[in-house]
């Protein structure tokens, strides 16, 4: 059996307004040996920006992700409204996206799918389980499944 090749070009985006997390997830990535680019953004208002290349965002600083982990409460735009933008825009509709919030509500979770969310987890209180379900998520996200180009 061979060990499945790992793309450096892959980029994770990630949209999260708390430093602490934003911190966390960065440890956990590197724990994993997570060595592309890794690029975070505070806000759903920032996260469209970078999108679609606005407000000091560009193809040079700001590469197509091959996956958006996002945070649902957040400042200026929330992560159900970044949701619903992403999955209306032609051009970005089929980049993966995955819900990382501390809502465990059933609500959210029904309603962020019936949106085409891809997957939803919620965050865990302790590093070790967040080091865990990164480890999870990048072996599932970014060296199992085929990603759209």
């Amino acid at each position: 059996m061979t060990t499945p090749t790992f793309d450096v070009h892959k980029t994770i985006l990630i949209a999260d307004d708390d430093a602490d997390d934003r911190l966390f997830l960065n440890e956990a990535l590197r724990h994993h040996q997570y060595t592309s680019q890794v690029k975070f953004v505070e806000d759903g208002e920032e996260l469209m920006d970078y999108l679609t290349h606005k407000n000091g965002f560009s193809d040079q600083n700001a590469p197509q992700p091959s996956l958006i982990l996002l945070d649902l409460n957040m400042p200026r735009k929330n992560g159900f409204q970044a949701l619903a933008e992403i999955k209306s825009h032609p051009n970005l509709k089929r980049v993966p996206v995955v819900i990382l919030s501390t809502s465990s509500s059933r609500d959210d979770v029904d309603r962020t799918y019936a949106m085409g969310v891809n997957s939803y987890m919620v965050k865990p209180s302790s590093f070790n389980r967040l080091t865990e379900m990164i480890g999870s998520l990048k072996n599932y996200w970014l060296e199992t499944v085929q990603l759209p180009h």
